[in-house]
């Protein structure tokens, strides 16, 4: 038994196997594409499609239209169009007075195929928009500028998330060359083009294109594996709240050497009010944030040391089993700090400091309820009497799978056929809260968690990789399940 079999939980029940004549046609066309699909992925690596307002739009927009092409090449679809909504609870700009003049979210894909002769409908999601790379120095290679190196594709998205558009598009070239217009399963693929800028018009989406989106079946290509060589299933995800803290203590700007030992400049009360956040080990102290109970796999401090990249002396913060602290209880982390940098400090009280605070949710509480649990923390927590102000407050729901419907069976099959191993079962630290909004819409749909990316991804971060035996075992697992969910009537 290996290390790694060692450490990860048990695989839950499967479906039976494929038969073994359709899995070897799927897994030669797969590998056989592989130099196309790679060749896809690295092209749309090159289009800096980030979604954040400060960015060029038009980037987003040739990443939509990029993707659109890619997706006409399948074969699948009748029709594939590029769709914005209006952002969620957007008012009319400008002074306009109707819906036309409200602000659109950034173009989103959405191609569709009806199901057949009673097959099931399966709903493929992704995101074509990316993360802002960040400072350009700390990466090794050209961010926009995709770099094989080894058996990995560096570049901003590589990974997060155009690996997971390519996983659907190279899952339906296999299957459609398998099936041509025998094709039964109903698919309806859907690529979000603002996902890392908060999906601010997905829920629009969702209630303007419901009777295209209904499904039996969602599979959110947007998550990671437990290894390189073993897949996963994701059944749990942290919710999020985050939000701008404003701490003022004087009218204006005063003289240090005047002023300070009496007058509180803005930066002590910041620094206690953030630091009462968590107790002496680091872990959480605000009073009603909960934490979710479930079992969780071994792995020791020094590995998870090893994998975080801790620099020699430091050590892991929080209490109880390490991956316990990641999935299932609420962390919170200083993400942002308004105030003036070391090479321009001046001997100066400062009057006013702000900070961006991120909160990760348990699975299982509301994160409303977690905002309300910090702002009641910090409004009591305040010294000095100094003012302070909660803004731009932003929440998501976390998510709990239910791992016992016959789409995570057929899953689980589908991956280990794929793989050549059985899927683990984890939580995830991260969030996605655009699942609990697919859930709440879809309530009979089952949603599959899944992704392309492995722990050395980097995801967010300067040198993302995408590696791509991980890739061609995503894509190959994908064909399968659809090749299996087009025999289940």
């Amino acid at each position: 038994m290996t290390d790694t079999e060692k450490h990860r939980p048990d695989a839950g029940s499967q479906a039976p196997a494929t038969d073994p004549a359709l899995l070897e046609a799927l897994r030669e066309h797969v590998h056989g594409a592989l130099p196309t699909t790679i060749a896809d992925l690295s092209a749309l690596v090159r289009i800096p499609s980030v979604s954040w307002s400060a960015f060029d739009p038009a980037h987003v927009e040739r990443s939509a239209e990029a993707v659109a092409d890619l997706v006409r090449s399948t074969g699948v679809f009748d029709e594939v169009r590029v769709v914005r909504s209006a952002v969620e609870g957007d008012t009319p700009i400008d002074g306009g007075s109707t819906a036309a003049d409200a602000e659109l979210g950034q173009p989103a894909v959405l191609a569709v195929r009806p199901a057949r002769n009673g097959r099931p409908t399966v709903m493929l999601y992704a995101h074509h928009d990316v993360q802002p790379q960040g400072d350009d120095a700390l990466w090794e290679t050209p961010p926009f500028e995709p770099t094989l190196r080894g058996d990995r594709l560096y570049g901003r998205g590589a990974s997060d998330d155009k690996a997971g558009v390519m996983t659907h598009v190279a899952a339906l070239r296999a299957v459609h060359a398998q099936f041509g217009d025998d094709l039964d399963v109903g698919i309806v693929l859907f690529v979000e083009g603002e996902e890392e800028f908060g999906s601010r018009s997905f829920r629009t989406f969702l209630r303007e294109q419901r009777e295209h989106l209904a499904a039996d079946v969602i599979v959110v290509a947007d998550s990671d594996n437990w290894s390189t060589e073993v897949p996963a299933i994701t059944v749990s995800l942290r919710g999020n709240t985050t939000f701008k803290l404003t701490v003022t203590t004087l009218e204006h700007a005063s003289h240090s050497g005047m002023y300070g030992g009496a007058a509180p400049d803005a930066m002590m009360p910041m620094v206690r009010l953030l630091a009462s956040l968590h107790d002496d080990d680091g872990a959480v102290a605000v009073a009603g944030l909960s934490a979710h109970d479930a079992p969780v796999p071994e792995r020791s401090e020094d590995e998870f040391a090893a994998e975080a990249a801790l620099v020699d002396g430091a050590r892991p913060v929080g209490s109880g089993p390490v991956l316990s602290r990641m999935w299932f209880q609420p962390s919170i982390t200083v993400t942002g700090l308004d105030v003036p940098s070391v090479a321009n400090a001046s001997n100066t009280l400062l009057p006013t400091v702000a900070a961006r605070v991120s909160v990760r949710v348990a699975p299982g509480q509301p994160a409303t309820e977690a905002f309300a649990a910090v702002e009641a923390h910090l409004r009591s927590h305040v010294p000095f009497g100094a003012r302070i102000e909660i803004t731009e407050v932003d929440t998501g729901d976390g998510f709990l799978v239910d791992a016992s419907g016959w789409a995570v069976q057929e899953a689980r099959t589908a991956m280990s056929e794929g793989w050549g191993a059985a899927p683990v079962e984890q939580g995830i630290g991260g969030s996605i809260p655009f699942v609990s909004d697919l859930a709440a819409e879809f309530p009979e749909a089952q949603i599959l968690v899944t992704g392309v990316e492995d722990p050395d991804t980097r995801a967010h971060s300067p040198n993302e990789s995408q590696h791509l035996g991980v890739l061609h075992r995503a894509v190959l697992s994908e064909a399968v399940l659809l090749a299996r969910l087009q025999g289940r009537a």
